[in-house]
Order: structure tokens, then C-alpha cells, then sequence
């Protein structure tokens, strides 16, 4: 637990000093976008913009996350990270769509409007700088967390965008051809739907209680069956609360002698040391059954 609380610690301060440094770029693109005309400025800026309210919903999830376990929420809250998460794939999604509406619908004006090149590349350089360091600073905390991911890709997307403003400006400033300012505009639009359709289907992973990524459950229940003792295992689920936090349940069929020579104890220290180091679950649960009762279950399912 301890190891969970540092990083999201470590998480908290990370994100507080990315939210400082997006709201900053946010507001030099916004005012860069209305003065050079550029809707490629603006889609990073509304791209910008999303990835603020994100971070600023995965910081609060975090914060939530951290409560502990109550007689009512008997998980705690660690579920809020993935609620979190939900809401940032959505944003983004209605941002591409937004973005590349506006988009096509300059590519169709007859005569684009003019566009100020020089400082559209000063803005978008400064949006790239920035945007790498947030990078930075997120990258560690997004192997962890499906949040921290989830902010860690709204940013990556920022990071493009600004690389395709920036080449827009020099198209721009080198060939006078205004419209790759929308080209540049809808690119943004296209890179932002990919991420987020991976974080909705990382959300939904977790929400459906799917087995978690990687996670071979035949391999478990091969695992279950070497350790000594052990006849059998039926009705075995493995699913997350979030990202990085893997619960197990099974009914494990054990020789009598494990019962009469009270080995209970350390069967049960073996099995959850072997899902811990092996597969990497937190919580395990085993129900162990003699032969005989086995039989009785098969019975009544049937």
C-alpha cells in the first residue's frame, strides 16, 4: 500500500506541474491562433484545451482514489481512476469530430483567409518545447495508471499537433499555399481519434471486467495445479479494479491430507505467492474444497 500512496504522490506533483505548464501554452496559443487567423493554432489550442479539463479530472480521480476503503465502498475508490479515464476518451473524441468539421469546412471556402505564418510558427515552437517536458514528467506514471495514461497520450496528441502546425507555418511561409493550415488542422483531428479509441478500450477492458492485458489465465490455472497438494481448479476469475491493480478468485480441489495435516496455511501462502510473483495479482482468493465436496458441487450444478 505504501508503494501505491508514492506513486500516487509522485503522480499528484506531476500533474500539477503539467496543468501549470499547459495552462500557460493554452493561453499563448489561443491569443496566437486569433491574431495569425490560424484554425491549425486553434485546433491545438481546443486540442489543448481538453487535455486541460483531463489532467485536471485525472488529478481530482487521483486525489479520489487515494480515500480509503469504507464499509460502503468496500474496493475503495480506485475505480474513479478508470471513470476518469472514460471521460478523457470522450473528450478527445468530440474533439477530433469538432476539429475536423471546422476543417473541412475551410478547405471548401473559395478563398481561404490569410493566415500570419511567422507567428504561427513561434506559437507552435513554444507548443512543442512545452509539450515535451509535460511528456517527460508523464511518461513513468503512465505504465501504472489508466489515468496517468490517459493524460500521458492527451498530451502526446498536443505534441503532434504542434508538430504539424509548425510544419503548416513553414508551407506556409515558403509557398504562400494557405490551405495547409486545414490540412494541418484535420491531421490533428486524425491523430487525436486513434488515442482515443485506445483508452475507451482500455476503460472497457476494466469495466467489463475482462481479464487483464497480458494475463494468461490457462497459464494460472496450470500454476494453481502444479503446487503441491492440489487435484484441481474450477470457476477461476481474474479481473482489475484499474489499471495495475489485478484481483483473483478460484475454487481450488485439494487432497484430504491437505485438511488432515493442517496444511491449509501454507497452501495458501504458496498460491497467493505464486499469483503475486508470476502474474502480478494484488488480491487473491481461494476456497479450498475436499474431493468429496467437489462431487457434491458437480452435482448441484448440474
Amino acid at each position: 500500500m505504501a508503494h501505491d500512496h508514492g506513486y500516487g504522490e509522485t503522480n499528484r506533483r506531476r500533474l500539477i506541474l503539467v496543468i501549470a505548464l499547459v495552462s500557460v501554452t493554452l493561453a499563448v496559443e489561443v491569443v496566437g491562433g486569433i491574431i495569425t487567423g490560424s484554425l491549425a493554432l486553434l485546433a491545438d489550442a481546443g486540442h489543448m484545451f481538453s487535455d486541460l479539463v483531463g489532467l485536471i479530472i485525472a488529478l481530482v480521480a487521483i486525489a479520489i482514489a487515494a480515500r480509503p476503503a469504507t464499509d460502503r465502498h468496500t474496493w475503495g475508490f480506485h475505480r474513479s481512476e478508470v471513470l476518469a479515464a472514460l471521460l478523457n476518451g470522450l473528450i478527445l473524441t468530440a474533439v477530433a469530430v469538432s476539429v475536423a468539421i471546422e476543417g473541412v469546412q475551410r478547405l471548401l471556402e473559395p478563398e481561404p483567409a490569410a493566415v500570419g505564418s511567422g507567428l504561427m510558427l513561434v506559437v507552435a515552437l513554444v507548443g512543442l518545447a512545452v509539450n515535451g517536458v509535460s511528456l517527460a514528467l508523464l511518461h513513468s506514471g503512465s505504465k501504472h495508471s489508466i489515468n496517468m495514461k490517459g493524460a500521458y497520450l492527451e498530451v502526446f496528441g498536443d505534441l503532434i499537433g504542434s508538430v504539424f502546425v509548425a510544419i503548416a507555418a513553414i508551407v506556409i511561409m515558403t509557398t504562400g499555399f494557405v490551405q495547409a493550415d486545414a490540412i494541418a488542422s484535420l491531421l490533428i483531428a486524425a491523430g487525436i481519434l486513434p488515442r482515443a479509441a485506445i483508452l475507451l478500450r482500455d476503460v472497457w477492458r476494466v469495466l467489463n471486467e475482462s481479464a487483464p492485458e497480458g494475463t494468461d489465465v490457462e497459464m494460472i490455472r496450470a500454476h494453481v495445479r502444479d503446487a503441491p497438494g492440489v487435484v484441481d481448479v474450477h470457476d477461476v476469475h481474474v479481473w482489475s479494479i484499474t489499471s495495475g491493480k489485478s484481483v483473483f478468485t478460484a475454487h481450488v480441489i485439494v487432497e484430504n491430507e491437505v485438511f488432515e495435516h493442517g496444511r491449509v496455511g501454507e497452501l495458501l501462502d504458496h498460491l497467493s505467492g505464486c499469483l503475486a510473483e508470476h502474474f502480478d495479482v494484488d488480491h487473491s482468493t481461494f476456497q479450498l474444497e475436499p474431493a468429496k465436496h467437489a462431487r457434491h458441487e458437480d452435482i448441484s450444478h448440474a
